[in-house]
Parts: C-alpha cells; sequence; structure tokens
C-alpha cells in the first residue's frame, strides 16, 4: 500500500512538471486535447456496502466547444486504497475514511474527493429512569442517545445533541439535548430521530406528593377571617403523602400568590392585611397547589358623608362635610374629627378636620376628589371648583313648545371677571311657574297645556356654611309658549296661477288642530319660495307672490308644527280665451270634450282644456269633470269658468236621442189634382214620441208626377214618383203612383 501511495504520488509531480515546463498550448493544434474534467466535480458522499459508483472522464478538444468522453482510456489511482478502490471509474467503498480519486489521459490530470462511511443502524435511548417524580435531578432526568455506524460498524457514537427529540404530550414533559423537563403528571413518549433512524420510550411522571396543608398556628385551615389593623398572620405550608408518613415543610419553597394584592399580601407564608374585601392566598410547589380564603372585614359597616353627593363650589366658598360611622344598630358615631381626609388636587380644594365637620375650601379652578377614611372604611365626594362669576344669561329668552312635546333646557352661560363666558347649563336647576302648562322631568322641558310659563334658572344649592359667592342669589327667566298641535294644514286644492308682472295675494290656509278645532292661519304662516322664477314680496298689507319669468315653483309653508307646499305655476298674461265649440248640444249620457284656447300677450297660444274649473248652472242637465261635459237629463245649462280673471261659459242643451223615425203612409195613390196628409213622427230613447213632420227635409224623384206640401203630398200628373224626408239622421220614405 505504501508502495502505491508513492508511486501515485511521483506520477502526480511528474504530470505537473510536464505541464509547467510544456504548456499545452505551445504544441497543441487543432483536434488535441488540452484538459480533462469529471462529469461532476462535486465531492462524492458513499456508504460501505452500497454499490460501485461509476466515474466518467470528459476531454476538452482543441478548436472545438465539445467534449470527448475518454473515460476508458484514462489511467485511475486512489489516494486511499483501503477506503475507496478505482477501476476504470468505477469506485466501491471499502471502509470508513477518505480519498482522492486521481485520473490522467496523456498529460492531462483531474481529481475529486471521496468520503466514505458505515451504514447508521441501532439508533438508542439510553436512560436511568422510565419513572420520574415531579421535582427530580437534573442527573435522574438526562438521557442518551447512541447509534452504530460512521467511523465504526461496531462502536457505538453518542449523538445526543445531533438527534431531533420530541415529547408526545408536552404538557407533560419536554426534551431538548437530551434533558427532560417535568411539568405535570402524566405520561409521555420521547422519541429520537437521528439519520432515518427512529427510537422511542415510554416515560411516566408522577408527583412528588399528592396534597399540600395550609395551617394557621399548627391547625388545617381553609379560611381565615381578619379585620384591619390585625396584625400580619403567619401561614405554613407542609407535604401530604399517604404512602410517605413524614410530611415535608414547603413554606419557604412553594410559590405564594394572593388573587387580590389590594386585599392583603403574602410572602413565605406571611399574610399582610391592606384593606376590606376577599382574597385568595394559594401555594405551588412541584405542580401541586393549595388555597385558603381570606376575608379582611372592617370594624365599622360604612362611612357616611353630608353631603354624600357630589359638589359644586365657586372660588373662595368653603363646604362642611361630615363624616361618621354606623357603629352600633341605628346607631352612628361623628369621626370627622379622627377620619383621614385627602383631597386628590390641592390646588383645587383643601379638606381640613374639625370636631363637628370638616371644611372643603375651594382654592382653584378644577376637580378635586375628597376621600375621607376611618378603620377600613372610605367614602369620597367630587368636587367641582368655579371661577368667580359676575352674571348669568341664555340665548333665548321667549321660546315656543308644542302641548305633549319636549324640550331641552336652555343652555346657561356664567360671565367670568375677565368677560369671558362658562358653560354653567349643568349647574343650574330650574322651576316652571305653572306645572300644568310646563313641567320640569329629567332635565327637559315638557308642554302639558296650551299657554305662556315663565322657568326661573338658578345656581343648584348647596352645603355652602362660609363666603358664599354672590351669583347662588342671581337668576335667568325664560318666557315659554306652549301651543296645540296641529292635525293638517289645509290649502287650495289646485296650483297657484301667478302672472308674470303681476302679484298675487298669498293662498288661504286652514289648520285643523289635533283637538278638532280650525283655524284660519293664512296670516300666520311662514312662507318659503323655491326657484328663481317668482319671488315673494312684503308690505304693510301683508305678504304676496309676484311672477317674474314663465316656469313653476314651489310655496312652502309653516304653521307651528306642519308645513304645506302648494305647486305654483308662473306664465304670461293671457288677453282671451276661446271655447270650442261655442255652444254644445249632447243627448242624455253622452260626453263631449271641450277645448280651451288661451291667447297670450306675447302672442302665443295654449291649451287650457284641463286647467279651467267649470261650474254647471244646472247639474241635473249636465256636469263636467275637467275638460269632460257629460249629459244627465234633458234640458239645458251654462257652464262658467274663469282663468287669469278672465270669465268664459258655454251653452249646453240635453236632448233625448232619436231612435226612430216613422211616416203614416208609406205608398199613396192619387189622381191628379188629388191631395193626401203625411204625418211623421220621431220616436226618442225616453219613449217620448213627436210629431215632426214641419221638420222633414224632403226630397223627390218626379216633381212632375206629384209635389210636395206642408204636411201633405198632391197628385200632378200621371206617374210614379218617390219622396225622401231626413230628419236629426234618420229617414222616411214614401212612393207615390198617380194615375
Amino acid at each position: 500500500m505504501t508502495v502505491n501511495r508513492k508511486m501515485t504520488k511521483l506520477l502526480l509531480i511528474f504530470a505537473l512538471l510536464a505541464t509547467v515546463v510544456f504548456p499545452a498550448s505551445v504544441f497543441a493544434e487543432k483536434g488535441d486535447i488540452n484538459s480533462i474534467e469529471f462529469e461532476s466535480s462535486a465531492k462524492l458522499d458513499l456508504v460501505v456496502g452500497q454499490s460501485p459508483k461509476q466515474l466518467r472522464v470528459f476531454a476538452n478538444v482543441e478548436g472545438s466547444t465539445s467534449k470527448k468522453d475518454v473515460t476508458g482510456a484514462v489511467s485511475w489511482s486512489s489516494s486511499n486504497t483501503a477506503a475507496v478502490k478505482v477501476v476504470n471509474g468505477l469506485v466501491t467503498p471499502l471502509d470508513s475514511g477518505t480519498a482522492t480519486i486521481t485520473a490522467i489521459y496523456n498529460t492531462a490530470l483531474t481529481t475529486i474527493e471521496v468520503s466514505v462511511t458505515h451504514p447508521f443502524k441501532d439508533l438508542k435511548i439510553e436512560h436511568k429512569e422510565g419513572i420520574y417524580k415531579l421535582g427530580d435531578s437534573e442527573e435522574k432526568r438526562t438521557i442518551k442517545a447512541t447509534v452504530l455506524g460512521g467511523k465504526s460498524i461496531t462502536e457505538a457514537t453518542d449523538v445526543t445533541k445531533d438527534v431531533e427529540w420530541s415529547s408526545s404530550d408536552s404538557s407533560v414533559l419536554t426534551i431538548s439535548e437530551g434533558k427532560v423537563n417535568l411539568l405535570k403528571e402524566g405520561k409521555s413518549t420521547i422519541t429520537a430521530k437521528y439519520k432515518g433512524l427512529t427510537a422511542t420510550y415510554k416515560a411516566e411522571v408522577e408527583v412528588a406528593f399528592t396534597e399540600i396543608e395550609i395551617k394557621q398556628n399548627g391547625k388545617v385551615v381553609k379560611d381565615v377571617e381578619t379585620l384591619i389593623g390585625d396584625s400580619s398572620i403567619k401561614l405554613t405550608a407542609f407535604s401530604k403523602t399517604a404512602a410517605v408518613s413524614e410530611s415535608e415543610d414547603l413554606t419557604t419553597k412553594g410559590d405564594w400568590s394572593s388573587s387580590n394584592p389590594a386585599v392583603a399580601t403574602v410572602k413565605d407564608g406571611e399574610l399582610k392585611v391592606l384593606a376590606t374585601g376577599k382574597t385568595v392566598i394559594t401555594i405551588t410547589n412541584l405542580g401541586v397547589k393549595a388555597t385558603v380564603d381570606v376575608y379582611v372585614r372592617s370594624p365599622y359597616e360604612a362611612i357616611l358623608l353630608s353631603p354624600s353627593k357630589d359638589q359644586t363650589l365657586f372660588m373662595g366658598e368653603v363646604l362642611d362635610v361630615k363624616a361618621e360611622v354606623r357603629d352600633a344598630a341605628n346607631s352612628t358615631l361623628n369621626v370627622s374629627l379622627n377620619a383621614t381626609w385627602t383631597s386628590s388636587d390641592q390646588l383645587v380644594a383643601t379638606a381640613k378636620p374639625e370636631a363637628d365637620a370638616a371644611d372643603i375650601t375651594a382654592k382653584g379652578v378644577g376637580d378635586s376628589t375628597i376621600k375621607a377614611e376611618y378603620r377600613g372604611v372610605s367614602r369620597d365626594i367630587k368636587v367641582k371648583v368655579l371661577p368667580t362669576i359676575t352674571a348669568l344669561s341664555i340665548e333665548k329668552t321667549e321660546q315656543e313648545l308644542f302641548k305633549g312635546d319636549t324640550l331641552g333646557l336652555p343652555k346657561v352661560d356664567g360671565t367670568k371677571l375677565d368677560g369671558s363666558k362658562i358653560d354653567l347649563s349643568q349647574e343650574v336647576e330650574w322651576t316652571s311657574g305653572n306645572a300644568e302648562i310646563a313641567l320640569i322631568k329629567d332635565g327637559k322641558i315638557e308642554g302639558k297645556s296650551a299657554g305662556t310659563v315663565t322657568l326661573t334658572g338658578k345656581i343648584k344649592e348647596g352645603g355652602v356654611t362660609a363666603s358664599k359667592a354672590d351669583i347662588r342669589n342671581k337668576s335667568v327667566e325664560l318666557k315659554l309658549t306652549v301651543q296645540d298641535k296641529v292635525l293638517v294644514l289645509i290649502g287650495p286644492e289646485d296650483n297657484l296661477v301667478v302672472v308674470t308682472g303681476e302679484e298675487k295675494a298669498m293662498p288661504s290656509v286652514r289648520a285643523v288642530m289635533e283637538n278638532g278645532d280650525e283655524r284660519e292661519t293664512s296670516d300666520k304662516i311662514k312662507w318659503e319660495i323655491s326657484g328663481t322664477n317668482a319671488v315673494l314680496k312684503t308690505s304693510a298689507s301683508g305678504q304676496t307672490i309676484k311672477g317674474l319669468t314663465k316656469g313653476s315653483a314651489n310655496l312652502k309653508g309653516t304653521y307651528a308644527n306642519k308645513t304645506i307646499t302648494i305647486p305654483v305655476t308662473i306664465e304670461q298674461k293671457i288677453t282671451k280665451i276661446v271655447v270650442e265649440p261655442a255652444s254644445l248640444d249632447l243627448n242624455i249620457k253622452n260626453s263631449k270634450t271641450v277645448k280651451v284656447t288661451a291667447y297670450y300677450s306675447n302672442g302665443k297660444t295654449g291649451n287650457l282644456s284641463s286647467s279651467i274649473k267649470w261650474e254647471s248652472s244646472n247639474p241635473a242637465a249636465a256636469t263636467v269633470t275637467g275638460s269632460s261635459v257629460k249629459a244627465i237629463a234633458e234640458g239645458t245649462t251654462t257652464l262658467k269658468g274663469s282663468y287669469q280673471g278672465i270669465d268664459i261659459s258655454l251653452k249646453v242643451n240635453v236632448i233625448p236621442k232619436l231612435t226612430k223615425l216613422t211616416v203614416n203612409e208609406t205608398r199613396l195613390q192619387l189622381a191628379p189634382g188629388a191631395k193626401q196628409t203625411v204625418v211623421v213622427t220621431a220616436l226618442y230613447d225616453t219613449g217620448k214620441t213627436v210629431d215632426v213632420t214641419g221638420l222633414v227635409a224632403w226630397t223627390n224623384s218626379k216633381p212632375s208626377v206629384a209635389k210636395w206640401s206642408i204636411g201633405s203630398i198632391t197628385g200632378v200628373a200621371k206617374g210614379s214618383t218617390s219622396f225622401k224626408g231626413k230628419f236629426d239622421g234618420k229617414t222616411v220614405t214614401v212612393s207615390v203612383t198617380v194615375k
């Protein structure tokens, strides 16, 4: 083996010298080999026992981009034939180690590194304990992972820090680099993974003891009662295990805690009382815990302050606050002098205890909380200090309200010494001069009945005992008028028509109140108009609307709690109105549309048919709706209307409908000169018959044979003729023969 290594080194040296002294480029010609290389230059990692690895060598040809496979013509060698052997490029792993594989072709040389290991097997977890107890030492909780393979097939290698550790229940235990961390009682499977191998073992965690007992003065306690002012209490804790007769003192070993540190704190079992209330004291050790309820009481039931509500003071005012405690049933004890008084902001207010009551003095503008505390009981009130106020004012001194509605109390401003304003609304108390008209309730004004009442606002009375501010003697007044509610506003049924350039009085509007009363409210309505086609004008005689340009607008009127909208049409002045037809004859139950044409001052015309509001002088004969006239019964009527002040009329005759026309003789034989009377009768749809002989229009086919005179036919000469009579669309025929 030594000889082979020496020969390989000599060959490498000669090859390198030849490369340096005679570079390939000196003798290279086109088609010559100038270098060789492996198919891949990456290091080979092989495992003993696996199939040999075939290496391939390619030569770079001068003047060509293609490579030539020279694997079979290469001289091969291994630097460590005990670990790796190579034959014609076929590399076989033999034992663990590393080797350099060299390939030489002519004067070209290339190498590749090879690493050989034994296959890994038999991953094992070595542990001292299978059952752990919470609190076990680190030595008992340390495990180890070993594996065969790698450098040696027979010796185990410690891979504890290299394996991937896991626990099937991380709430019971966790593991990292062979260190088992015990968390709680339970079971878990520990798993190690390494190089595709897996090893496991089942671990069980038990508690070191089953129970902890908390004691006071050597006796087990479940709850502790104490009073404010008592000395600290010493608690102890001991483990308790059924299988072990002896117990362990855990007082300084366990973790103590208080659920409400504001009531009491605990450290190493020493309980310190701070305030009244309840707290739960807990000790925890090795997953086991125990608790005890602690009740801290006051020797007094409560402390009472008088006044008890929050107060508002002005600069310099002094308020007396008395503090009392209940010391027995139906008995109180004045503790104003002995209570501890504090102010949350001494710049705003100070509290000075006195025999009967504490003096609370307003020192600066702001808010402060005054607190009285005595033997575990306390009570506080808030004090707001306002600046010196010289006057009170409200924005409106008169307001209106509808019956049943509510209104917010007015904002009250106070004037400070520098003239600026401050909102004092919350500090003012309002009273009503007549609660039957308006009632003040829950910060609102409620209208009860129609009428007028005066509401008075004053700064709320406080318990000021000294230096009372002058502003407390001043007040503001609000005159309130309560009105009945309007149910509906009733205006004109039709659009309001206004002529451009002319003024028109505002429409009449009536208000119907909720109680059923009606009021004429035209002069009390507040009018508004939309657009620019018309404008409202106000004069001493009242308000009018003036037309400006042709178009439309909406006239909006408001009275009390209701609003009415009236459409307005603004149009040119009309000079003439023509009705078509000029008169109208109608059969009973028939209808006819009337056309009304307006002629405007600008020369244009317009259709007013649907705009005229007709009235019939005899509705029993005919009625009119819009532009349609309907005959009701036989008779006459005159339809009258007007528009822009121009009156128009239409005479309507209602006549029955002719259903049939008859003649008494339909065939006549006459001698020349002979005469025959002819009577024509009209039958109407009402059943009425009328002699209309004199109204019939006749035609004669041969006047030379016979002739017509009123009411008769006279023969003239021999022959035949035909007389045809026509009346109101109906006809009759009379055939005449003269012999």
